[in-house]
């Protein structure tokens, strides 16, 4: 469902530090807060500049821009709904992103045929979805040594697999938010 109006977001660092910037009201579309995308990326400060990034469930963007706009190399934003990639391809017009690409793809059907191998991947689907456990399960195009940032409900805890190490988890309110190193 999808109402008229938007919301706006707001860049915490880097390049765009400070830019405001609009999203559509979706149901089910919850950009990360404010203060957990301070502290994930104090996590990422030694692995964000020049990374190659994939945010899933991008929705809003929060996630992918803020690492286009603290220096990773290059972003792919992946998200089912036009309407929000309408909105990503507006704002990555506005920054005068280059390094950002932006896919209107279902991210599960999309995984199954990437090619490419990421640094980080962001994966926060709307939580009531079961898409994130879905994702775990998959074959994730992590690089060797690559980062996995997950969001889940507090009341539900995915499944993790034996090949992820986790770094860093904290929660927020009902979230929980946590980095994951892909062992070799």
């Amino acid at each position: 469902m999808i109402e008229m109006g938007k919301n706006k977001l707001r860049i915490c660092s880097g390049k765009w530090r400070g830019r405001k910037l609009e999203f559509p009201i979706i149901e089910g579309l919850r950009p990360t807060a404010d203060k957990i995308r301070e502290t994930l990326f104090n996590w990422l400060q030694v692995d964000i500049h020049g990374a190659t990034c994939l945010d899933l469930f991008a929705g809003s963007g929060a996630l992918g821009l803020e690492a286009a706009s603290r220096g990773a190399g290059e972003v792919v934003l992946i998200d089912s709904s036009r309407i929000a990639c309408n909105f990503l391809k507006k704002n990555k017009d506005l920054l005068q992103a280059n390094n950002i690409n932006i896919v209107n793809n279902n991210a599960v059907k999309w995984l199954q045929s990437c090619d490419n191998k990421f640094d980080i991947i962001f994966a926060d689907p709307p939580f009531a979805s079961g898409l994130l456990q879905q994702i775990l399960n998959s074959n994730l195009p992590l690089k060797d040594d690559g980062l996995l940032y997950i969001e889940h409900d507090s009341k539900k805890s995915p499944q993790i697999p034996a090949c992820f190490k986790q770094e860093k988890s904290k929660k927020s309110g009902g979230v929980i938010y946590s980095l994951y190193r892909l062992q070799n």
